[in-house]
């Protein structure tokens, strides 16, 4: 089925490869960390005294007064939709690395073999570590076209979906606490919540091999 982009009017495809594992997503998204006291529920004067706190100690720690951000390495299977997720406090080479290792490790538990991953331009992932690592891994490393996000648009949809069901979904009193509840909502999410895409079913139902699917 053929839908519009709006951003340049071109036509997108949708597709979907036809075993789990054919294609993995990989993509980092950021959110400021949430400084000890809250900051989204708290009220706009309190939530401002919290995060100049925040960038206080941030400048006591590190030598300079920035807010500090959490970066959550994602990785879905393109048939599946099933998503693993990790929080890291940078973007890096070496970081990104090991999340595909581990993500890869992950899935291969669940019955899935990982054969390609797609990612974007970053840096991260024109790296020479990364190439290395998906050639030790017996993986095909691709990546989108120059300035169409859209090509790796399922993880692209994701991270709205994560933002709203985790990163924001509750009154966080702490960047600990919000970190915390990433790991129970990946759960709901691959086990519990109903996809469009799967039918109304929640991804892992699309792991055939995986018992006790719905735990």
């Amino acid at each position: 089925m053929a839908y519009t982009d709006r951003a340049t009017g071109e036509p997108v495809r949708r597709y979907e490869h036809d075993n789990p594992g054919d294609l993995l997503h990989v993509d980092v998204t950021k959110f400021g960390e949430i400084p000890d006291g809250g900051w989204r529920f708290v009220g706009r004067s309190q939530g401002d005294r919290n995060r100049a706190r925040q960038i206080n100690e941030s400048k006591k720690t590190h030598g300079q007064g920035k807010r500090r951000y959490c970066y959550v390495h994602t990785v879905i299977d393109d048939h599946s939709r099933v998503a693993y997720a990790e929080i890291h406090d940078d973007e890096k080479a070496v970081t990104a690395a090991g999340v595909l290792r581990r993500a890869v490790d992950w899935f291969d538990a669940r019955g899935v073999v990982t054969r390609r991953v797609l990612s974007d331009n970053g840096s991260a992932y024109r790296s020479r570590l990364w190439a290395v690592t998906c050639a030790q891994l017996g993986i095909t490393p691709k990546r989108t076209r120059p300035y169409r996000p859209q090509t790796n648009g399922k993880i692209e949809r994701f991270h709205p979906t994560m933002a709203n069901g985790w990163a924001y979904a509750e009154c966080y009193l702490s960047e600990e606490e919000r970190r915390g509840k990433l790991g129970r909502w990946l759960h709901d999410y691959n086990h519990h919540r109903p996809h469009s895409a799967c039918g109304g079913l929640p991804p892992v139902s699309r792991l055939t091999n995986l018992p006790d699917q719905y735990i």
